[in-house]
């Protein structure tokens, strides 16, 4: 058996995106933290997830993130999937998080994406089919992505 179990990402400050994340996942919670040394900096770390995944969160990071609609290496979003989208999407507008874009129509899934205060994007997807054929089904969207989107029904900034 093979799963992924979680991602580890470098920020300068931790308490931001710990906040974003709690916000979009309030069953998540803090798993632990400590403190560590990454070459020669001293750095703090946390471990926000459930029981079976999580996120790590390591401060003192150095520099810019990769630009997300740029084309240089890194990491382009982690991607989650929810059951309620809708509700996701409340939480993060009621502590002033807005989309970033909203996916394009498609008969099975409903995307959205978000960035968090570090500059890391998030996408949240809740599928409307529990077929893996209609669930991973490529092609069939219809319409353009919308981007810094202010609500679900599609109204742009």
């Amino acid at each position: 058996m093979v799963r992924f179990e979680h991602a580890n990402l470098v920020v300068k400050e931790i308490q931001p995106t710990l906040d974003f994340l709690l916000t979009a996942f309030p069953e998540w919670q803090l798993r632990g933290s400590g403190q560590g040394k990454w070459g020669t900096t001293e750095r703090h770390w946390v471990h926000v997830g459930d029981d079976e995944y999580y996120i790590t969160l390591n401060d003192s990071a150095e520099g810019d993130i990769r630009e997300i609609g740029g084309i240089q290496p890194g990491l382009a979003h982690l991607g989650f999937v929810v059951d309620d989208l809708e509700a996701l999407v409340e939480r993060l507008w009621q502590q002033g998080y807005t989309i970033d874009i909203l996916g394009m129509q498609h008969p099975y899934r409903k995307t959205v994406y978000y960035t968090d205060p570090a500059g890391f994007q998030f996408e949240f997807l809740e599928y409307c089919s529990d077929q893996p054929e209609q669930r991973n089904q490529y092609g069939g969207e219809t319409g353009s992505f919308k981007f810094n989107v202010r609500s679900l029904q599609g109204e742009s900034a």
